[in-house]
């Protein structure tokens, strides 16, 4: 793992393919983040299915800021 981020670090400019995976591997923080929000929020609303409208709102608030992640991802692999 070591001598491939070696490899990476000393070729960046000449590697034109290893932004996709430098960005593959900026998504799984935020896949990871998206699904325990999700699944939280289900079983928020399992357990008190009146407060479904606030549980939801709040829900999609992290999804929002969760996803901001990924595209800081994106923009650092196009800047560096």
């Amino acid at each position: 793992m070591s001598s491939t981020l070696t490899f990476l670090a000393e070729n960046a400019p000449t590697a034109k393919g290893y932004g996709a995976i430098g960005y593959g591997l900026a998504a799984i923080g935020p896949g990871i983040g998206v699904g325990i929000v999700v699944g939280k929020a289900i079983e928020g609303i399992a357990r008190q299915p009146e407060l479904q409208g606030t549980i939801r709102t709040t829900m999609f608030l992290g999804i929002a800021f969760t996803e901001a992640l990924a595209l800081i991802g994106l923009v650092a692999g196009f800047i560096f």
